[in-house]
């Protein structure tokens, strides 16, 4: 069977099990709907949480940016596992204690006021809106490459499967088939590592694959250096990203950010104790690093792979169709350049792809394309035979242009791996935009239906008119998501990175302040969310060019602009310590917080269930 019908065939049985789940765990009450009825097993529990946090970013976009960044890329691996150490130690079992849905409720009633909690929900929802927006993206990309289909098309279909498992089943339904997706997608990340190590190394771990040697008996990394400093490009094993102190800003904007995602918070609130909180995320920790230990691995062979396959190559070898239906050895490359992520042109008319550091075009590549046999196929030049772009090549010697986003996808093809390895790679990323895009959308439905409806406009609703306005809510999150997939804002490419910002700029700093200081009254932890957000998003929007007032800028993306070095993505930490500051400040010039909060606190720092 072609990789097609392979990929029909495993993403088809993948999506009928998630659809069967959803029938089988259909939400009969809002507490299954909100915390899948409170009694998920601290096993289950870890893996649907490992399933909720390894999204599109880090199944497809984690091995990539490493791939590029070599030893900077480490801040990403440091950052997120790190964050789950917080999570697990500081604020997962305190807030199970407490013993409710959402973390806006929490907010509200810690900080006895109602404007705190809507705070909290605009908030979570800015977070969560952000981090959806490249799933969704993902799920578009992986159809579109893949099943060829248009990139329209697979994000509808993606929003269907969500739709369906989503709205039926609440946090029970999503639970359970976020099992199954970290099982798929765990298969298929490791299955081609495996492979590929054993191809390059001998060695089939590719965690010891990493440090073994290739076939020359040279050490894997330091071939890795040799071949791409030859090409002009930075060495792999030293390589940062910024100063130190900007290393240091960034993985612990991404550390505290991690903690602070409220669709991974309230994974917790559905084991049943607080011990099962604690064991959950060790669990979730263990499930994570089988992908987080593999990724440095995936990202340097497919760097590897990458850079020898396409370098010095000549066109012909590539447009020559009966060659590649011989031994597909170039395929991937015709096919990927479909995509717009992978593009090339001949600046020196010698017919050979040079590949070295520097941008290949200005801006990304835009192809023109003419209708054959009632399709749109991209116009090739008849004597070099280059596609003919919109944008203008630049003016140094690289002839390529790479998206990030395709090393782990492209991974298998670019080794010539079998073609069902190639299918549950597809499924895989799938799996891990799926399982995060909906949880996501549970945490602003959530907000919508149990924190603004229930909890302040109309407090005395009816529970079935509470698990109707969830599923409402639920709809209306799944079509909102879908039309920033299909008209993206241009600061999607970073949308992860802003998401972590957002997340330990606002709601980390909250909770954390909530639980350990019974001093901290509303007034200060109103001033330091708005505070923390507010020069976050200041910060962040201005420095990649979004405006807000048309045809103005303030900073503009100039690195002499940023404060001390930090860079747009590392700015979370920052907004953090602006939230504490102001909310620590606030809070001296009003009177502590009625005794009950206060003893609230202590009843949630008490040790025991």
């Amino acid at each position: 069977m072609d990789v097609k019908t392979w990929t029909y065939l495993i993403v088809g049985i993948t999506f009928a099990l998630y659809i069967g789940i959803a029938i089988w765990s259909r939400a009969k009450s809002t507490s299954e709907f909100y915390v899948a009825g409170g009694g998920v097993s601290p096993l289950a529990n870890g893996m649907a949480t490992a399933a909720d946090w390894m999204s599109a970013a880090s199944f497809i976009s984690m091995a990539g940016l490493i791939a590029y960044s070599g030893y900077g890329g480490s801040v990403f691996l440091m950052g997120w596992t790190g964050g789950y150490v917080l999570l697990a130690l500081l604020l997962a079992p305190y807030l199970r204690k407490y013993g409710k849905f959402t973390v806006p409720e929490f907010i509200g009633e810690r900080f006895y006021s109602k404007t705190a909690r809507v705070v909290a929900v605009v908030c979570l929802i800015l977070v969560s809106v952000t981090y959806v927006i490249g799933q969704m993206k993902g799920v578009g990309v992986v159809f579109s490459r893949f099943l060829e289909t248009d990139y329209n098309t697979g994000l509808f279909i993606g929003m269907g499967i969500v739709f369906f498992y989503a709205v039926l089943g609440g946090m029970k339904g999503i639970t359970y088939t976020q099992i199954v997706q970290y099982v798929v997608l765990i298969f298929a990340y490791t299955v081609p590592a495996i492979f590929i190590s054993l191809e390059l190394t001998g060695n089939p771990i590719p965690q010891l694959g990493l440090g073994g040697d290739v076939a020359d008996g040279t050490p894997m990394l330091a071939k890795l250096d040799t071949v791409i400093q030859d090409l002009g490009f930075n060495q792999y094993t030293s390589d940062v990203m910024g100063s130190k102190l900007n290393m240091f800003m960034y993985t612990l904007s991404l550390m505290i950010g991690t903690a602070g995602l409220p669709h991974v918070i309230i994974r917790f609130f559905t084991v049943p104790k607080v011990k099962d909180a604690r064991l959950s995320a060790g669990y979730a920790l263990v499930f994570i690093a089988i992908l987080y230990t593999t990724a440095p691995a995936v990202a340097a062979m497919a760097r590897l792979n990458l850079t020898e396959t396409v370098r010095d190559r000549p066109y012909s070898e590539i447009l020559n169709k009966e060659k590649n239906r011989e031994n597909k050895k170039y395929e991937w490359i015709r096919q990927w350049e479909n995509t717009g992520l992978l593009a090339w042109v001949d600046k020196n008319n010698d017919r050979k792809i040079q590949y070295s550091a520097g941008d290949a075009f200005k801006g990304k590549p835009d192809f023109k394309k003419k209708k054959v046999n009632g399709t749109f196929e991209p116009v090739r030049d008849p004597v070099v035979g280059h596609r003919l772009l919109h944008n203008k090549p630049t003016s140094n010697a690289n002839e390529l242009f790479v998206d990030k986003d395709i090393i782990v996808l492209a991974n298998p093809e670019i080794a010539k791996l079998p073609e069902w390895v190639i299918a549950l790679v597809v499924a895989g990323g799938l799996a891990a935009a799926l399982s995060t895009a909906a949880g996501l959308l549970l945490a602003i439905s959530s907000a919508i239906s149990h924190d603004l409806l229930k909890g302040i406009m109309r407090p005395n609703i009816t529970e079935k008119e509470e698990l109707k306005a969830s599923r409402i809510a639920m709809i209306g999150a799944i079509l909102m998501a879908g039309y920033f997939g299909l008209n993206p804002p241009d600061f999607a490419a970073g949308t992860v990175a802003i998401a972590f910002g957002l997340a330990a700029s606002s709601i980390f700093p909250v909770l954390m302040m909530g639980i350990f200081s019974k001093r901290m009254n509303r007034q200060g932890a109103i001033a330091g969310m708005i505070a923390g957000i507010g020069v976050t998003l200041l910060y962040v929007f201005q420095h990649k060019g979004i405006m807000f007032i048309p045809g103005t800028t303030f900073l503009g993306d100039m690195k002499e602009n940023w404060f001390f070095g930090i860079t747009p993505n590392a700015f979370g930490a920052v907004g953090a310590a602006v939230n504490f500051a102001v909310a620590f400040a606030v809070s001296k010039k009003f009177g502590q917080p009625p005794t009950e909060v206060q003893e609230l606190v202590e009843r949630i720092r008490t040790p025991g269930d």
